[in-house]
């Protein structure tokens, strides 16, 4: 599918290399620091942020009902995104964080005339991954733990290749049932011109140069810097 692109919004999102040279400018409101070092993080900060985990297909639960222990197992969600529980039947899971298919299976088992059911649901084993193709050491599917960034998911797979092109770096992720792409700078990134992108389940993550693939050929041969992700429908 040919990409719809505008070459008003290119000449918004890119700064020229004639005028800046090989320079990447902060992202406005950049505020300087009158230190010569970062400062220590505090114990918060070493606390990796999470995002709440929302369950997917072929992740293995357990669903445990507090007393009553007929009705706690260890389950694994189908291909559908459902699991099949003891008197409530078949539930669907995905798309649901721990807490809300909690929150479920205990309204149903009150259904079922189960007295104050406590539920708690644990994720023992995750299945959703990342893609990381490309220039890479390693390509591959990488488990999403947490919250993980694009820097974070390329250095998962043991960081750039030698011919990579930091450049050319680009997001494919489905929203609403579309297919949508990003084209990000790590080197603009790197310098802060705007901020490490969240990558979430599903999204696949390509590296380098390849013709077959080059969504954004017009603007990669145009060899300037991109100052903020541009954006793209697919189809």
């Amino acid at each position: 599918m040919r990409i719809r692109m505008l070459s008003a919004i290119v000449g918004s999102l890119i700064l020229s290399a004639c005028s800046s040279g090989d320079r990447l400018v902060g992202r406005p409101g950049m505020q300087v620091l009158q230190q010569t070092a970062l400062p220590e993080p505090t114990r918060q900060d070493l606390i990796l942020e999470r995002r709440a985990y929302v369950i997917g297909p072929l992740d293995k639960l357990t669903v445990d009902v507090y007393g009553v222990e007929e009705l706690t197992r260890s389950v694994q969600v189908d291909a559908s995104g459902e699991i099949a529980l003891p008197l409530i039947g078949t539930v669907t899971a995905a798309g649901k964080t721990p807490l809300e298919l909690a929150d479920m299976v205990s309204a149903k088992l009150k259904a079922r005339y189960v007295r104050n059911p406590q539920v708690t649901v644990s994720v023992d084993t995750g299945a959703q991954t990342v893609a990381i193709d490309g220039q890479v050491n390693t390509p591959g599917l990488y488990p999403v733990v947490g919250r993980m960034t694009l820097m974070r998911a390329i250095a998962s797979a043991k960081g750039l290749a030698d011919f990579a092109q930091p450049s050319y770096v680009v997001v494919y992720r489905r929203v609403n049932n579309q297919e949508m792409a990003a084209l990000y700078d790590l080197r603009a990134i790197r310098n802060g011109a705007y901020a490490d992108p969240d990558i979430f389940a599903n999204d696949i993550v390509y590296v380098g140069e390849d013709s077959k693939r080059r969504v954004f050929e017009k603007v990669i041969s145009s060899g300037v810097l991109l100052a903020a992700p541009l954006v793209t429908l697919i189809r």
